[in-house]
């Protein structure tokens, strides 16, 4: 199944070309400031009832950039108790509408990596029990390591993440892009990446990049499949996996150029 996220375009228009839409919760505009705006995420769900679109959830996350709503910031590795309502927020709406996955993003390391890494456990462990109470899987996404303190960029890191907290709610969200970035777009090494990964895969983001820390946001740039280097035959390593593939860009045109890109793979 290939999706595209919220913010590439109106839900309409996204109905034409992909199966599934990934809500995007810190850009959808459901929050003001950190309270939850109901009427506002109604409207949104009575206009994905008009499309024949399945979903996903991308949940907040941390993130140090003016376009990102400060508000909805969510260090994994640092949560309290506002934190959590916000992350349980969005499992409650995926189990509400039937999504197929929440994206969660692993914390940021602070001084010391192993107590950052045995915080940031300990509350997937908490969201990985709150998502199974209502059914929901949750999927932990690898980061890209050329941006400084992202934990679980390597695959070992991500899945020594997912066997810790040994919960059949928790898998992992493959972002081949961020994967790219801390390859340095070496193909073999990302198919590594991918082979060491596919068992726990439950759902996959697609973008593209130049392998480089070059440009803003430490080089992931989201491009569209086809504007970088990334092989995206890498994706046939995930063998058996039946889930989402979401292209992770930020105009229709990438969207349907991504579309072409992987019918060509998966045809």
């Amino acid at each position: 199944m290939i999706g595209a996220s919220s913010f590439a375009a109106p839900l309409p228009e996204l109905d034409e070309y992909v199966d599934s839409v990934e809500l995007y919760i810190p850009k959808l505009g459901v929050y003001n400031g950190n309270t939850l705006d109901r009427e506002r995420l109604s409207s949104i769900l009575d206009e994905l009832s008009t499309c024949d679109l399945e979903t996903s959830i991308h949940a907040p996350y941390f993130a140090d950039v003016p376009t990102y709503p400060s508000d909805l910031v969510v260090d994994t590795a640092a949560m309290d108790k506002q934190d959590f309502r916000l992350m349980e927020e969005s499992i409650d709406l995926a189990a509400e509408i039937g999504s197929h996955a929440v994206v969660i993003h692993p914390g940021i390391q602070g001084g010391d990596y192993e107590k950052s890494f045995n915080k940031m456990i300990a509350n997937l462990k908490e969201l990985a029990a709150f998502a199974s109470d209502r059914g929901v899987v949750l999927g932990l996404e690898n980061k890209e390591n050329t941006a400084p303190d992202n934990l679980c960029c390597g695959a070992e890191e991500v899945v020594r993440a997912v066997l810790e907290v040994d919960s059949p709610s928790l898998g992992i969200t493959f972002d081949v892009g961020h994967a790219n970035l801390t390859c340095r777009g070496d193909c073999g090494l990302l198919r590594h990446f991918a082979r060491h990964f596919a068992e726990h895969v439950v759902h996959v983001h697609v973008h593209d990049n130049h392998g480089e820390c070059t440009g803003d946001y430490f080089g992931d740039a989201h491009l569209g499949p086809g504007s970088g280097c990334i092989d995206y035959t890498v994706l046939e390593e995930l063998s058996g996996f039946g889930g989402i593939f979401n292209l992770e860009v930020f105009s229709l045109d990438d969207v349907i150029a991504g579309r072409k890109k992987l019918d060509e793979i998966f045809p």
